[in-house]
């Protein structure tokens, strides 16, 4: 339980913040555990309330205390974006991924080689091959199949979860989720990072990205910003508010916003500040997908 300062505090970062975050339902406050200052254990469970999960509210609590100790004064009404108070890497990064452009552009996700050839020769900047395949030669051949269908484009071929493949097969980058970086075996990473490939990393949340700080990647990717149903998500859609706070934590580094994002959402994505945004449906699903890739890259630059 919180004594009635705390809670008044408490009560002092949901008023200020409600609005932004009236889409997420409360969530139980976790236990804080350790010997926490006051503005941690009323900040944990003020970002409770505003509906964010136990290890992201944890991450706001240090970053709000953090902050206060930085600054000698608790403010309610600030949303915490800071790099320093998140405790993400000093710039320049001691051993950082190889850069990619500052602003990816439209980002393509695509399932096959002859897709991303397509999008290639169509103008899209950067494009993915997520290519789905337990079978490692077929793999291994789609992924050459792509490296081959960009060369001659300006394209930028990222490939999807199979970084030894598109390590063999010389490709740009590999985007990685946070599964696949746990799984990697020790020194995997720095193996990736020796080769000068770009490495792009998914994350769902303030604790994730902390996590993706850690490898120094070249990009990194937020979402799901809306209701996706490509596939099963851990966490809830993030909107549009959480997006903009993203962004503002994560402004050192190339951004990426994806899931669910249609046409009619470029705007409002893009005034979050995020520099790229990635999609699916709105490509491939489309009656004339190189018309429908025009408009989209037309609607991210105006």
């Amino acid at each position: 339980m919180l004594d009635a300062s705390l809670r008044q505090m408490s009560d002092a970062i949901v008023q200020a913040h409600a609005a932004a975050f009236a889409d997420f339902p409360a969530q139980p406050a976790p236990p804080w555990g350790g010997d926490h200052g006051a503005v941690y254990r009323a900040a944990l469970q003020a970002c409770s309330s505003l509906g964010f999960i136990a290890v992201d509210a944890h991450c706001l609590a240090g970053a709000w205390q953090a902050r206060a100790d930085r600054t000698g004064r608790f403010d309610a009404t600030a949303w915490p974006d800071a790099p320093e108070d998140f405790g993400l890497q000093p710039r320049p990064h001691a051993h950082p991924f190889a850069a990619c452009p500052g602003a990816l552009g439209l980002y393509a996700v695509l399932p096959d080689a002859q897709w991303v050839g397509r999008m290639a020769r169509a103008g899209v900047p950067t494009v993915q091959l997520r290519f789905k395949s337990d079978d490692a030669a077929a793999v291994a051949r789609e992924v050459r199949a792509a490296v081959q269908a960009v060369q001659g484009t300006d394209a930028l071929l990222f490939i999807n979860d199979h970084w030894q493949a598109a390590m063999d097969a010389g490709a740009y980058g590999v985007h990685l989720g946070q599964e696949d970086l746990d799984a990697l075996a020790p020194g995997a990473l720095a193996t990736l990072r020796g080769t000068g490939m770009r490495l792009g990393v998914s994350t769902h949340g303030y604790a994730e990205m902390v996590r993706a700080d850690a490898a120094a990647p070249s990009y990194i990717a937020m979402g799901a910003v809306f209701p996706t149903t490509l596939k099963k998500m851990a966490t809830v859609p993030q909107g549009l508010a959480r997006l903009a706070g993203y962004a503002r934590l994560l402004r050192g580094y190339p951004q990426v916003a994806i899931g669910g994002i249609g046409a009619e959402q470029f705007p409002a994505v893009r005034a979050t500040g995020v520099g790229s945004i990635a999609v699916v449906r709105a490509i491939v699903n489309a009656d004339d997908p190189e018309a429908a890739a025009r408009r989209l890259m037309d609607s991210l630059n105006a």
